[in-house]
């Protein structure tokens, strides 16, 4: 039996032995701990040369090169010299072939799980090889080499400047403290850089051992690669709330073994010097011996992707949040506010809130940010589109510098110009428009409030909803998908559209989806308004009048997919008969903490919840962009959000959510309208509208999801409601 002896800078409290075969040789492992102290391991190094078959240094390794430029470590090559009989190693080979192969089966594994992360290298100098790994994924890669090495208060943030430095041209190489400043304070200094830069970081790549003095507010989340984690270490991480740990070193019975101990293993059953083993030869050991990384997580599987959404204030309202520019508003001549105005549409992107505790019931998080650009609806097509884009751009960078993993696109950033095509070419991280989730959640939010108004009669199994369906703005990109999925679900849609030669284009195509779809065109809403059951408002005419309320039928449900919206809180005040809903928007999972946007806590506009569907799902892509919508994506988006715990909010008003009491205060109006104009009141609507299948929610589910209607109430007691009401 081969006797390997493993020496480590690690605790003595670790050390283990056992016995094993490996690669059909049978072998005794023992593990010796000098408590981070090189001269002790140098006397163990001496007192088993001779006796043992080969001997593994739980050492940092003696050499590596970046670049052209090669290093040594003079200390770890005294040690390892003092081995005059016996083989010793590092591992040091090993090592870097199982960390880049860990970084990569976690990648492939996870499914891209480090794209655009931020990692935080201890040192990128004897980690080059990783870091060249890790560029594959991300540009966010930091090397604190300056601060460890020579206490220099400085992060490398590229591997051109990791370059420069091994070269000894950076300017931090030569960099020493200014005399005024204590040689205390400098340290102070460097340790908050180090700390700050690890709290800011989503994973680190750093000797297991050089983490014990960081606990839970640098590690909580983090992805920590490193080598040699025993299970004691797994239960420290866990009680620092680390979240993955990729581990280079495999476990042989049941013994997590370092790179030096199974290079020591291999020399012995070999019989090779280190010096003859080549690439070759690891590749053939490695698959034979199924050695393999492995991927741990101390609290349980726990996944945080990251997004990032555009916004933009809709009106010089929102200026007014700030309290000096309300004061000033109130004292300044209006001129004050038209020129602040056209100020912030130059101002550079920013960050307005960010965003925590998204957690879909499959148990992915997701957390983010909102970036704010400074123009109105009014600054931004006052200017061409290539104004916005470059403010879009400076926005996707900025989110690829705080590690988003997707982008989205708000209120009208989402409408110039080419609708996000342009920017999803040139940005440096995948780009949607949330449109597809638009359209879903404006027809989900339609179909829950005609249900709760009970004004539709009940169609035969199978068939279409006895509804007229209007859709104002319909060659727009929400406008039309709402207009051929309603096409499908009503018995009539009508849609509106000053592009005349887009309405009849887009009209043919659906009778070529749905031949038996009846679908008229108009260029004005004016004319067939008053007999529509379902109005669709998807305009981008930036706050000017597209349809007149006064002509719209009593208890007629109005969703306004728009922003800023069409119909102004006066033009709904003066309709009570009539439900105008605020488009359809999403309940997220979780307890979300994010500054205000206009909407009650957990909830946010369909387009933001998109984005937040793509980063729970891990698709990071270019989801929604253009002007022309799948309708497949809008059952994709849809199902997907079902899936992550989506739910369709509260409908909501111009005034905040409807209350029962105040769904049944419209549905009183508009039957006494509609008695007072002649107009026979209909049963009320009880039967499962015919929604596309791929909108239909699963059985079970929450019964405000289109395609699933509440149980049919027999005749008599909806005829006894009709003549209570």
């Amino acid at each position: 039996m081969k006797t390997i002896i493993g020496i480590s800078l690690g605790s003595r409290a670790q050390d283990f032995a056992f016995e094993t075969r490996f690669l059909g040789v049978p072998m005794r492992i023992e593990r010796i701990g000098t408590d981070g102290s090189l001269e002790k391991a140098g006397r163990l190094v001496r007192r088993w040369d001779g006796k043992a078959v080969a001997i593994g240094l739980g050492l940092p390794q003696e050499r590596w090169s970046v670049g052209n430029r090669r290093f040594e470590d003079a200390d770890v090559l005294a040690v390892t010299r003092l081995a005059r009989r016996t083989p010793a190693t590092t591992g040091a080979r090993l090592q870097s072939i199982f960390l880049e192969w860990a970084v990569r089966e976690t990648q492939a594994r996870l499914g891209r799980y480090f794209d655009n992360a931020r990692v935080l290298f201890f040192s990128g100098l004897a980690n080059h090889r990783v870091a060249t790994t890790f560029s594959e994924y991300t540009q966010n890669l930091a090397f604190a080499d300056p601060i460890r090495q020579l206490g220099v208060p400085k992060l490398l943030t590229s591997l051109d400047a990791l370059g420069l430095y091994a070269e000894g041209a950076h300017y931090v190489s030569g960099w020493t403290p200014p005399r005024l400043l204590p040689a205390a304070l400098v340290e102070q200094w460097t340790r908050f850089v180090l700390r700050r830069a690890l709290r800011d970081a989503h994973a680190v790549v750093a000797p297991v051992h050089e983490l014990d003095e960081f606990g839970l507010e640098e590690l909580a989340g983090k992805t920590v690669v490193t080598s040699t984690v025993n299970t004691e270490r797994v239960a420290d991480f866990a009680d620092k709330g680390v979240a993955l740990v990729v581990d280079a070193a495999p476990e042989i019975d049941g013994h997590v073994l370092g790179p030096g101990i199974i290079d020591a293993m291999i020399l012995a059953a070999t019989a090779k010097s280190p010096e003859a083993l080549d690439d070759d030869d690891y590749l053939s050991i490695v698959t034979e011996a199924a050695l393999e990384p492995r991927l741990i997580w101390p609290g349980g599987e726990r996944r945080i992707n990251r997004f990032a959404f555009v916004i933009h204030p809709l009106s010089q309202e929102y200026f007014k949040k700030v309290k000096p520019i309300e004061l000033l508003s109130k004292v300044s001549p209006p001129l004050f506010m038209d020129a602040l105005e056209r100020a912030m549409a130059y101002a550079p992107p920013f960050v307005y809130s960010k965003v925590t505790g998204i957690r879909s019931p499959t148990g992915v998080e997701a957390e983010g940010w909102l970036i704010s650009v400074g123009g109105t609806p009014r600054e931004i097509m006052k200017h061409p589109p290539e104004f916005t884009y470059r403010r879009l751009l400076d926005a996707a960078e900025m989110a690829r510098k705080l590690g988003a993993q997707i982008m989205g696109l708000g209120a009208f950033t989402k409408v110039v110009g080419d609708a996000g095509v342009t920017v999803a070419r040139r940005a440096p991280l995948p780009i949607t428009t949330g449109n597809s989730y638009s359209a879903s959640g404006a027809l989900w939010a339609a179909h829950d409030a005609m249900l709760r108004l009970g004004l539709l009669e009940k169609p035969p199994k199978g068939r279409r909803a006895g509804a007229r369906a209007m859709v104002v703005g319909a060659t727009g990109a929400i406008g039309s998908v709402c207009a051929r999925l309603l096409a499908k679900a009503v018995d009539e849609v009508t849609m509106v559209s000053p592009e005349t030669a887009k309405l009849l284009a887009l009209r043919d195509s659906i009778l070529v989806e749905t031949p038996d779809a009846k679908v008229r065109v108009a260029a004005r809403p004016d004319k067939v308004i008053a007999e529509m059951d379902m109005i669709v408002t998807a305009t981008s005419g930036a706050g000017k009048k597209v349809l007149d309320i006064m002509q719209v039928k009593p208890g007629c449900v109005i969703t306004d997919v728009a922003r800023p919206l069409d119909l102004s809180p006066e033009d709904v005040a003066r309709r009570p008969d009539v439900l105008v809903v605020e488009s359809g928007e999403i309940e997220l999972p979780g307890e979300v903490e994010m500054r205000n946007i206009g909407l009650p806590r957990n909830v946010a506009y369909a387009c933001l919840a998109e984005t937040i569907v793509l980063a729970l799902e891990g698709r990071f892509e270019n989801f929604t962009v253009g002007r022309q919508i799948e309708w497949e994506k809008v059952r994709e988006i849809y199902r997907m959000g079902l899936k992550h715990g989506m739910k369709l909010a509260a409908i909501s008003g111009v005034n905040g959510p409807f209350s029962d009491a105040d769904i049944a205060r419209v549905r009183r109006l508009a039957l006494a309208a509609r008695a007072r104009q002649g107009r026979k009141p209909k049963a009320a609507m009880a039967a499962e509208p015919v929604l596309p299948p791929g909108l239909r929610k699963p059985a079970g589910r929450r019964k405000a999801t289109p395609g699933l209607a509440k149980p049919a109430p027999k005749k008599a007691e909806a005829r006894a409601r009709t003549r209570k009401a």
